[in-house]
């Protein structure tokens, strides 16, 4: 049947909302563009969705945030932004990567890293000592010096404590504040008490730092190697950082994320409601239910892959791990590169929360 005329629908009387052309005449800071562009379409509309969703996050007084990083953001000048963060108290916990740690804390310590040159050869990068990762370099000394730092931090630890990755975290931070004024995610999370948690520790520079730390030290009591690579100094227990974890968020009014990324930081944090979950039904513990209510994700992988970083809020759901709209979550996904939609989107709602 055809459709008349007189039964198609207005917008307005329908009470839809209207879209608005982005003046940049009109616009006078990152605050004001974000929300212009809020009322436009497709990555602009979720980027400047996501600045509504994280400025109600932050300035909800009962709101626990978790920070989830992955990716090379430090290699990519983003770690500022991860103080930043921790500094004015929109992050309570940071999960991350353990080389994002470690090529945080080569910057902390003042080394540098460097433009890749278009026209280099990664044969030739190997020989030289540098190590590619997309379009910078890191240096293999840079990696040798923070092994020596790490290892000064690892002969101060008394040897009959179980040690985990955010309880490490905590005394290189310790150390870093202590030698140094220099801004860096580990030391500005131990001066706030955010504590930083690394699910795959051994699968980075610090976890293989550890290892050969552990390594020198049985090889130095006798032990003949290849045994000595299981021949473990420095008891290390992961379920302790589980187990903080979830302390934590037990602890909490109401919980947000935010997820630069995705990988092992961003679903070892979401897990934790499922968790819970089966603690109350496996073990008949009286426990609450935690799921996240906010929650802004930076990541430029789709959905239909199929893999974890492109999984939707509304997937999580259906997981137990976030509330749904109807009761009360609030969401924005925005599927870009960190590095273009970050800094962006952390600028206009310091400058929003600045105007208050």
């Amino acid at each position: 049947m055809r459709r008349k005329f007189e039964d198609f629908h207005d917008g307005a009387k329908d009470g839809l909302e209207p879209l608005a052309p982005l003046d940049l005449n009109k616009v006078q800071d990152f605050d004001e563009l974000l929300r212009a562009m809020g009322r436009t379409a497709f990555g602009g509309r979720s980027l400047g969705e996501a600045a509504d969703v994280l400025e109600a996050m932050v300035g909800d007084g009962d709101c626990t945030i978790i920070g989830t990083f992955s990716g090379a953001m430090s290699v990519a000048k983003m770690g500022l932004m991860i103080c930043e963060m921790i500094d004015r108290g929109w992050l309570h916990a940071v999960i991350t990567t353990g080389a994002l740690v470690a090529h945080g804390l080569i910057e902390t310590l003042g080394r540098a890293h460097y433009k890749c040159p278009q026209d280099r050869d990664d044969r030739e990068l190997y020989q030289q000592g540098y190590n590619r990762i997309y379009d910078t370099l890191e240096m293999e000394a840079n990696l040798d010096y923070a092994e020596e730092v790490f290892r000064e931090v690892l002969q101060t630890l008394p040897p009959d404590q179980v040690w985990c990755s955010s309880s490490l975290c905590r005394e290189l931070g310790r150390h870093l504040a202590e030698h140094t004024d220099q801004p860096g995610m580990l030391r500005n999370a131990f001066l706030k008490d955010v504590p930083v948690f690394i699910p795959a520790f051994t699968d980075s520079e610090l976890g293989l730092d550890l290892a050969i730390q552990m390594t020198r030290s049985a090889l130095a009591a006798g032990a003949p190697f290849p045994e000595a690579l299981t021949r473990l100094s420095l008891p290390f227990n992961p379920f302790l950082d589980l187990g903080a974890y979830a302390q934590k968020v037990l602890a909490a009014k109401k919980l947000g994320i935010f997820t630069v990324g995705g990988g092992v930081p961003r679903n070892w944090a979401q897990q934790v409601g499922p968790y819970l979950e089966l603690l109350h039904t496996r073990l008949d513990l009286d426990l609450p239910e935690q799921r996240f209510q906010y929650g802004v994700r930076l990541c430029p992988e789709p959905a239909h892959w199929g893999g974890l970083s492109g999984c939707t809020y509304k997937e999580g759901v259906s997981w137990g791990k976030f509330a749904a709209p109807e009761d009360g979550g609030r969401f924005a996904e925005v599927l870009c590169d960190a590095t273009i939609a970050w800094p962006v989107l952390l600028k206009a709602v310091m400058q929003r929360v600045e105007k208050k």
